[in-house]
């Protein structure tokens, strides 16, 4: 998806998202612990906001000029001693900013090169990135919470998306499959997608494969939270969350090895 307003559109539904989550908390649940290890859901929302605020304003000169991270860390000071009601409301106001900012560019605009936190882009790569960033986050706070969204739709697909450009590092590096090997990603639930990896010279996603080495099988969510750390392979293993058949062998290292990033 490179499209300006179907980014923006996806983007603000995200925020939107977050937002309505953001009013129902209680106390007690903007100090529970998020799956992203070390934070609660209220350093879930500082990130956010962090992020946001240090790219509001920020237009990259060149291809090579970095989004101002540093803007990020030193935000964080400030915004971790902020009350849940004021950082709610730093966080509205920021959304409220960036959705300011984003409407006025034009096709040219966000085609703009520049350099994302994965490597060279364009502005639009970028906020496809931020649709990335904002859906797992959510996930972060939701799910300890035990308070459901919705995890498919476009935005969902858009993070798997994200995870499907780094499977043949998963299943080629990780997962440690030869040539010859192949896996089928059966991924069912809130955003189904049937993604087939084989290695031939080097692992790499492809539309189709006749007889897969094995089939592994997991809903969308399991999925997204084994491909970005937040959860230990063992338990979702354990309990059929994430099933294979096939060779056992490479079904259950492909599970173990889904982490890509945190």
């Amino acid at each position: 998806m490179s499209n300006r307003a179907e980014v923006l559109e996806v983007l603000n539904s995200e925020w939107d998202s977050l937002i309505e989550l953001s009013n129902q908390l209680t106390p007690e649940q903007w100090a529970t612990p998020a799956l992203c290890p070390g934070w609660t859901v209220h350093g879930v929302y500082v990130h956010l906001t962090a992020v946001e605020e240090a790219l509001s304003k920020w237009w990259p000169s060149s291809a090579d000029d970095p989004p101002p991270f540093e803007k990020i860390v030193s935000g964080y000071t400030e915004l971790n001693a902020l009350s849940p009601d004021e950082l709610r409301a730093r966080f509205n106001a920021v959304v409220a900013t960036r959705r300011e900012e984003l409407s006025v560019l034009d096709e040219d605009a966000w085609s703009t090169p520049c350099l994302t936190p994965v490597g060279p882009g364009t502005y639009a790569s970028f906020m496809e990135i931020r649709v990335f960033d904002c859906w797992v986050h959510e996930r972060d706070a939701r799910v300890p919470l035990g308070i459901n969204g919705d995890d498919g739709g476009v935005p969902g697909q858009m993070a798997i998306d994200m995870v499907e450009g780094a499977l043949g590092y998963i299943v080629g590096k990780r997962a440690g499959f030869t040539e010859g090997n192949s896996v089928i990603f059966d991924i069912t639930g809130a955003a189904p997608r049937r993604l087939c990896v084989a290695v031939n010279g080097r692992a790499t996603v492809v539309d189709d494969v006749a007889d897969p080495t094995v089939t592994v099988t997991t809903d969308s969510l399991t999925f997204m939270l084994l491909a970005c750390g937040r959860i230990d392979p063992e338990g979702p293993i354990a309990d059929g969350r994430i099933s294979w058949v096939g060779d056992d062998e490479l079904g259950g290292r492909v599970a173990r090895s889904m982490k890509f990033t945190m």
